[in-house]
């Protein structure tokens, strides 16, 4: 028998590293932990490195890495700490590494996830800022390298099971017209409109079918997710903005499909549960157990769609036009969103506001082509700090 898949789950104490961990952990024959990364929850990574008894672990400050170290040791455990972006750049492109799953949310995830890349790795690609932020570069470095890229994201590893396997001939040689991407719309897709600037965190983040992070929470509620996916969508599967459709489904059964030329139209369906597109991912080409229970059709009963309302929804919008626009444009919006949800998760700006100070850094700065990462992180960086400057101006 073969010997074990070495996974290394970079974001490892999030929702989706811990569905990655219960997977792995229900085929060990198949799959050995190599390396966990954590942030803040470190008394969560310890834990998990005593369950899954890593090689390495990763964490973000030279302090707590002793700590945890010392942890380690009396726990019994010959576990690595490593520190930084260095440590997760180490842990993704390692020799022994056959699996990455870049799980780290937001533009902190862009440089190890890219080192897995340029390492030839499979990339289990949860993380969607790398392709918002960096798109042309990355999938540059995935041909140029030879590195597998399989998608985590619900819909677009549902658009990838709906895919004919040579779809990277281009969708109009596939014989595909369009992607429609669903959406849940989220807790306030009926919340009156004049209600929602009295929205609280709280209410952003409970979100009606998935259990996710609180920034992500927030990104579902405004549909800056979607708005996310739609541009990660065109770099995963060469599609142009107006060939990714938007439709609304609540139930969060049908998590996509793909409509060809033909009148066919493929979908995925499934329980809200993480684990199933981990799951195929980890195994692909193959198929394993995934811990989640099989769809029943009789308890749903129905499937509901309907248009996204950009009124309701304006970061929908700003995203569609970023992607439109390409280059600078993506990741500006990005970190203009960052920026603007971390405030409003902090209580210092009100829920309408977040489309607002995106809409206001999109505007105030002129696109630029980005040849290198040093040019993403440039844009990067200049929408953050006119993000900032909507807050001071506004004394928040």
């Amino acid at each position: 028998m073969s010997r074990p898949q070495q996974i290394t789950v970079l974001g490892a104490t999030g929702s989706i590293g811990l569905s990655t961990l219960d997977v792995i952990g229900r085929h060990p024959e198949r799959y050995q932990v190599f390396a966990l990364s954590g942030f803040t929850r470190l008394s969560e990574l310890l834990a998990l490195c005593i369950r899954h008894t890593p090689r390495f672990a990763v964490v973000p400050e030279a302090g707590v890495a002793r700590a945890l170290q010392d942890d380690l040791r009396a726990a019994g455990l010959p576990t690595r700490v490593l520190v930084g972006e260095e440590g997760l750049c180490q842990v993704a492109s390692a020799p022994e590494v056959d699996a990455v799953m870049a799980a780290i949310v937001g533009a902190a995830g862009l440089r190890p996830t890219l080192a897995a890349v340029e390492a030839g790795k499979k990339i289990l690609l949860a993380n969607k800022e790398a392709l918002v932020m960096s798109g042309a570069l990355f999938m540059q470095a995935v041909r140029k390298s030879g590195s597998v890229l399989l998608p985590i994201d619900s819909e677009h590893n549902a658009i990838f099971q709906c895919m004919p396997q040579d779809f990277s001939r281009g969708l109009g040689a596939v014989g595909v017209r369009r992607i429609l991407l669903t959406a849940s719309g989220g807790p306030f897709r009926q919340t009156p409109l004049e209600e929602l600037v009295h929205v609280s965190p709280e209410q952003a983040c409970a979100h009606p079918n998935w259990s996710m992070g609180r920034k992500i929470s927030v990104d579902s509620a405004s549909m800056m997710n979607k708005g996310l996916e739609l541009i990660e969508a065109c770099w995963l599967f060469d599609a142009k903005p107006s060939q990714v459709e938007v439709v609304i489904h609540p139930q969060s059964v049908i998590h996509s499909l793909v409509d060809y030329i033909d009148g066919s139209v493929l979908a995925q369906l499934g329980n809200p549960d993480m684990r199933t597109p981990i799951a195929n991912a980890l195994a692909w080409p193959a198929r394993i157990d995934s811990g989640v229970a099989p769809l029943d059709l009789f308890a749903i009963a129905r499937l509901d769609f309907q248009a996204p309302d950009e009124q309701r929804f304006p970061c929908l919008r700003l995203a569609r036009q970023a992607a439109e626009a390409g280059n600078s444009a993506p990741a500006m919006l990005n970190a203009a969103n960052e920026v603007a949800v971390a405030a409003f998760l902090e209580g210092r700006v009100r829920y309408p506001e977040i489309a607002s100070i995106i809409e206001e850094v999109l505007n105030l700065e002129a696109v630029v082509s980005v040849d290198d990462l040093d040019a993403v992180f440039t844009a990067d960086a200049r929408a953050r700090e006119l993000a900032g400057q909507w807050l001071r101006r506004h004394g928040r």
